[in-house]
């Protein structure tokens, strides 16, 4: 694990010193790859999904995430679509596979103990990403983060997915009202954060690192370690 610069580390202060936030997105930040991506990959490696076609649709739309132009609502709906035709019971089932052959193989030491130094510090750690509640909601777990922001999916009375998001998506601008909702619900806001950390790899959650106390550029894209090294933020890197 390599950090470029010394300032802003963590203080260590009790949490009795006020409310403290150490947000992480997930994918490609506390693991190094893309959760949605790998799990899409996985349904066609199952023979649920046409190989060709999906991993052509795939490819396309991690393509238009990168470059900061994904219709998420679009995305979401193609996403879900194993979901939608093999229903949740199976989907679980598959997931916890998943989870043995691909996430845990991919959890680094680096990571695990970068979130529990800000635990042990009596941050309030939260994972914040653009990928949906079924395919994180058990990594997050694994990692031993109770507090998930991610896109909800919306769903029908049997409580099978309809291919539909539920409420903001926690994407981009979504990701700072999402935190601020979450604040919300728990009595806080923005105003009431004595320090908030973010960590992210993406250009895609800008928004969210220039508005927290201490953002990290972590593992970061071409285009967002030039902003880094533009502005003086700091730079981790957790995989090498």
């Amino acid at each position: 694990m390599t950090d470029t610069t010394t300032a802003g580390r963590m203080s260590g202060e009790p949490s009795s010193a006020g409310l403290r936030l150490a947000l992480f997105d997930l994918d490609h930040t506390l693991i190094p790859l893309d959760s949605d991506y790998a799990w899409g990959q996985f349904t066609v490696s199952l023979g649920w999904r046409d190989a060709e076609s999906h991993t052509r649709a795939n490819d396309a739309f991690y393509e238009q995430y990168k470059a900061g132009t994904l219709d998420i609502a679009e995305y979401i709906r193609f996403a879900t679509g194993a979901l939608r035709e093999h229903g949740m019971a199976r989907a679980h089932a598959a997931h916890q596979r998943f989870m043995q052959e691909v996430i845990r193989p991919a959890m680094s030491e680096a990571a695990l103990a970068l979130l529990r130094a800000h635990q042990a510090a009596g941050d309030e750690v939260v994972i914040v990403t653009a990928t949906n509640e079924f395919v994180t909601r058990p990594i997050a777990q694994a990692f031993g983060v109770d507090e998930l922001i991610a896109i909800d999916l919306e769903r029908d009375p049997q409580g099978e997915p309809t291919g539909e998001i539920r409420g903001v998506p926690s994407f981009r601008e979504g990701k700072v009202a999402r935190v601020e909702q979450w604040l919300s619900a728990r009595g806080f806001s923005w105003a009431s954060v004595a320090h908030s950390t973010f960590y992210s790899d993406s250009i895609n959650d800008l928004p969210l690192l220039e508005k927290v106390h201490e953002p990290v550029a972590t593992n970061p894209d071409a285009r967002l370690q030039a902003i880094a090294l533009e502005r003086g933020w700091r730079i981790l890197n957790l995989f090498e």
